[in-house]
């Protein structure tokens, strides 16, 4: 990201594109829980990203982007399966027996598992002794967020429902991660496009999982109330949509550090409105649980925020024998093509 594309971007967008982020993503998790209770997990994640996905789809079909390429589609379609089918779905799943500030909170341990999971980077980022630190402090909250769930089980005053809920979200974590990483090493092609064929892809698949668990038999489009399907296109227009394009935006504008600041907010949001306008509560252990695995992202950021600022410093300034880049012609293309592909994001949003 260029010094000249951070200064012409509007500041009141800027402010705004973040509000977005925040908020929107923040909340997705209380209007996902209001949509999973009237329809089927399953279905309700096919049409949230069959309709998000045919809509980005016409989106750049107007803007006359290139729409097939197999290496782009196969890269995306397996980005989509791993972020959306697994990773999403597995937070729509979770939310049929947990409070949405609970799952919020347990899926901010995302970025623990990215770290544990980015091979490449293991020698860089396990060097760092805030990052092991913030690793080992990250497992310590996952373990405050079980603990009261699994005594509850084994005291027989729980269900063992609450258990696979927390089991499941944990390995949508990890499948989030994973389909990051992928997305971040293979994706092709202009984003916008990658992302509809991500959301086309885990429409289909959940379509497909839909049928197979037989959601469709007892379904009564006509007995889903209006609040219900408000929560749903929400979560299209909002959360799909609207949330993901404030995203991308900031990693062109604002450095990807200070972006990934959502991850902080995004949880405390879905705490907030659990709590006010759902009725959700949670102890202080879970409150605990939350602040612990929070300090534990802040901690692996900042490392990383630390080795950034000496890369960035030096690439700033030009060397002796550096030759200015070319503006224009074939080689002027390609370089500039070259400075979009390493801007292009690789994380979806909720």
């Amino acid at each position: 990201m260029s010094a000249s594309t951070t200064k012409n971007a509007s500041p009141a967008l800027v402010v705004l594109a973040f509000a977005t982020v925040y908020i929107v993503w923040g909340s997705t998790y209380f209007f996902i829980q209001k949509g999973v209770h009237e329809i089927p997990a399953l279905l309700m994640g096919a049409i949230r990203f069959l309709a998000s996905g045919a809509i980005m789809m016409a989106w750049c079909f107007y803007k006359g982007e290139k729409l097939w390429s197999w290496p782009q589609v196969k890269a995306a379609a397996v980005t989509g399966l791993l972020l959306l089918l697994v990773g999403n779905g597995a937070v729509i799943w979770a939310e049929k027996t947990l409070p949405s500030s609970l799952v919020a909170v347990l899926v901010s341990s995302a970025p623990l598992w990215f770290v544990l999971l980015d091979k490449p980077k293991w020698k860089e980022n396990l060097s760092s002794r805030s990052t092991i630190i913030g690793l080992l402090v990250g497992f310590v909250g996952v373990v405050l967020l079980f603990k009261e769930q699994v005594s509850a089980v084994i005291g027989g005053s729980g269900h063992s429902g609450q258990i696979w809920g927390l089991v499941i979200l944990m390995i949508g974590a990890i499948s989030w991660s994973g389909g990051s990483l992928y997305s971040k090493y293979n994706s092709k092609g202009p984003g916008a496009v990658s992302t509809a064929w991500q959301m086309l892809t885990a429409g289909l698949a959940f379509t497909i999982g839909s049928g197979l668990n037989n959601e469709w038999k007892d379904f009564h489009p006509a007995a889903v109330s209006g609040q219900a399907w408000f929560a749903v296109g929400y979560l299209i227009t909002m959360g799909s949509l609207v949330g993901y394009s404030a995203y991308v935006w900031l990693l062109q504008v604002r450095p990807a550090t200070q972006v990934s600041t959502y991850a902080y907010v995004n949880p405390v949001v879905a705490v907030l409105l659990g709590t006010l306008l759902a009725g959700e509560t949670m102890t202080a252990l879970q409150l605990t649980g939350l602040a612990v695995i929070l300090t534990s992202v802040l901690l692996i950021n900042l490392s990383k925020y630390r080795s950034a600022k000496p890369v960035q410093a030096a690439t700033a300034l030009p060397q002796a024998d550096e030759k200015p880049q070319p503006a224009s012609g074939a080689h002027g293309n390609r370089y500039l093509q070259d400075r979009r592909e390493r801007r292009k994001p690789e994380e979806l949003a909720q």
